[in-house]
This record gives C-alpha cells, sequence and structure tokens, in this order.
C-alpha cells in the first residue's frame, strides 16, 4: 500500500483543512495518503502506527507497526467510491450505535471529520446524523515509547428528546487470524453451581462450524474464507479483553464491563462476527437513555504484540494473560 507524507511544521490543528505535523515527546501525527485518499492522518511515535481518514468516518483505516501489516481489513474499492447516500463498511475500526436497526444504524458516514491534536490525544469529531439526532466523536490518545492506544468513543444525543443506545465499537480484522475470547474461570462440579457463561447466538449461527473452538477456557473463531457463510456470537465478557493472532501479530483490546448496566443484544457487551475475508471484533456499551445534549462514552485500550507459537489453551494462558496484565495497568474500568 502506497503511502505519501507531506513534513510540515505542526503547532495546532483544527478542522478538515489543517495539515501539518507536530512532534511531542516522540509522538507524531502527520498528514498523509493512504489507500488513494488524501485526507488521512498517521499518529506514531515509531512502534505503533495508526491512519485515521478525515475525509469520512470516523474511521481508523490502518493499525500496526510503522511501515508493516495491517491489523485491519479495509475494501478498497468501498472507499474508492464512496457513494454519498449509501452505508458502506469502508472496514477498518468504526463508531455505531446498538441496538442494530434500520435505518438507523446504516446511517452512511460520508462527510469530512473535523480532528483537533494537542500533540498526545487525537479528537476526531463528526457532523449530526440529521435523520438520528446523534453525534460521533472518537479521542485516541498514543503514548511516547508505548504499544498502548487509549480510545473513548462518545455519542451525543442532538434532539430534544430522550434517546435509548449503546456505543458499539467494532474492528474490521485482517483475513487469516483467529480471535481468543476469554470465558469465566473454569470451576468444576460441584464446586460451582451456578451459571457463569452467558452465551448470545443469532439465527444464523452454526455453533457445529469448523471456524470455532469451544475450549474450557477459551473461544476461538477463525476467519478461513474457505467457508462462505457467515457466523457470530455474543457473551457478557466479564473478563473485558480480547485478542486476534495474525502471522507475526498479536492485537489485544481491553473494554469496560458494569456489571449492573443493562447491555443490548441480550446482554451483549462484546461481539464476534465473521464472513469471508474478515471478521470484526466489537465492543458494546450499556444500553443507556440519553437526554438532549448528553452523551456516553464507551473505552477501549488497545495493544500491539508479537505473536506467540501453539494452539493448546495452555500456550494461549502462558503467552496472552502477562499482557493483558500488563494492559490492564492504569486501566480503571468504568462503574457506570
Amino acid at each position: 500500500m502506497q503511502r505519501t507524507a507531506l513534513a510540515i511544521p505542526f503547532c495546532f490543528c483544527s478542522g478538515y483543512h489543517t495539515y501539518t505535523m507536530k512532534k511531542i515527546s516522540m509522538v507524531q501525527m502527520k498528514h498523509v495518503s493512504y489507500a488513494g485518499v488524501d485526507g488521512c492522518l498517521s499518529l506514531s511515535n515509531g512502534k505503533v502506527e495508526l491512519i485515521i481518514t478525515v475525509e469520512f468516518g470516523p474511521r481508523v483505516l490502518f493499525f500496526g507497526k510503522p511501515g508493516g501489516e495491517n491489523l485491519f481489513r479495509i475494501f478498497e474499492d468501498q472507499i474508492k467510491e464512496r457513494p454519498h447516500d449509501e452505508w458502506q463498511s469502508y472496514g477498518g475500526h468504526r463508531l455505531w450505535h446498538a441496538p442494530e436497526v434500520e435505518p438507523r444504524t446504516y446511517y452512511p458516514d460520508y462527510y469530512p471529520v473535523e480532528y483537533s491534536w494537542d500533540g498526545t490525544t487525537l479528537r476526531l469529531s463528526c457532523a449530526e446524523e440529521k435523520q438520528n439526532l446523534l453525534r460521533k466523536e472518537i479521542d485516541i490518545t498514543l503514548e511516547a515509547g508505548s504499544t498502548t492506544v487509549d480510545l473513548t468513543h462518545r455519542i451525543y444525543n442532538t434532539g430534544a428528546w430522550s434517546a435509548e443506545y449503546a456505543v458499539w465499537a467494532l474492528s474490521v480484522m485482517a483475513p487469516g487470524g483467529e480471535a481468543i475470547i476469554p470465558q469465566e474461570e473454569f470451576i468444576g462440579h460441584p464446586e460451582a453451581l451456578y451459571p457463569a457463561r452467558p452465551l448470545v447466538l443469532w439465527h444464523f449461527t452454526r455453533m457445529n462450524d469448523p471456524r470455532f473452538t469451544w475450549g474450557d477456557r477459551y473461544i476461538r473463531l477463525r476467519e478461513d474464507s474457505r467457508y462462505e457463510s457467515k457466523q457470530k456470537i455474543g457473551l457478557r465478557s466479564r473478563p473485558g479483553w480480547a485478542a486476534y493472532r495474525l502471522h507475526d501479530g498479536l492485537f489485544i483490546k481491553l473494554h469496560d464491563h458494569d456489571e449492573d448496566a443493562l447491555y443490548p443484544d441480550m446482554g451483549c457487551n462484546a461481539e464476534f462476527f465473521t464472513m469471508p475475508g474478515f471478521l470484526e471484533m466489537e465492543t458494546l456499551s450499556p444500553l443507556v437513555n440519553v437526554g438532549p445534549g448528553a452523551a456516553i462514552s464507551h473505552r477501549e485500550r488497545w495493544g500491539l504484540y508479537g505473536n506467540f507459537e501453539g494452539n493448546e489453551e495452555n500456550d494461549i494462558r502462558e503467552h496472552i494473560l502477562p499482557k493483558v496484565e500488563m494492559l490492564e495497568k492504569g486501566y480503571k474500568r468504568s462503574e457506570s
């Protein structure tokens, strides 16, 4: 994928037409062209890079090592065409609202995105969705010398009446990888008699699909384009993390969980969907009745690491759990 950059000095940026660069504490933001889109921003600290388009979205198109493999799948044909009256996936990481209903959820994110940058945090602000009376916003924070990225997703109610919705953050992962989803701690019978692992299935979910591995401690879902069907599961994830291993890369995302909250889709705060060509890792906020002018938010923390060998649950536990514990340092889960 060809990228070009403009080396222009930068102090502060606001608005779609400001294309400049700043370097504070080894974190750089610069204007680049990516996937045929001129209006993109690269956010990098030398260890990890995000490329975000501000021509439409909000949308993170690239996540990975600088100059390395993109862990996200993007759909270049959709990016090239971009019809203004039709929703397109485009791929990458996007912000939606749940529950999923037509046409509210599928509002075309065709329009330019305003942004501001303070040297550490990039804020992406969308125009109001006229039909829905909602407005989306994402804060992306990258620290120097770290492969950790913090994202805060917000959706404002711009209408005159209350509206019930949840924030829904979706990462479209590149093909050929495997999602790793932690379950509750495995406790044998009769030591534990209470239910612990709520699992939600869709009408099109086939539990005998060979892309699934139903383990004692982990559920795994592979992207395998040899299988044409679509598969999806959701769950109430109390561990609050999921991982995706792809070639040499391991992507881990943390997300909030509120034990007392009501979540969409029969109580899901995490969902996973695959069809030929990609796999989606999706996290959700509680379902909230939001008053006029108010907003609800939902956080994720991403980490990028090297992959590991081994396919047994002990291999996963040995290699992933220490990284999850490191990623959780300083990440206070939401209580509301």
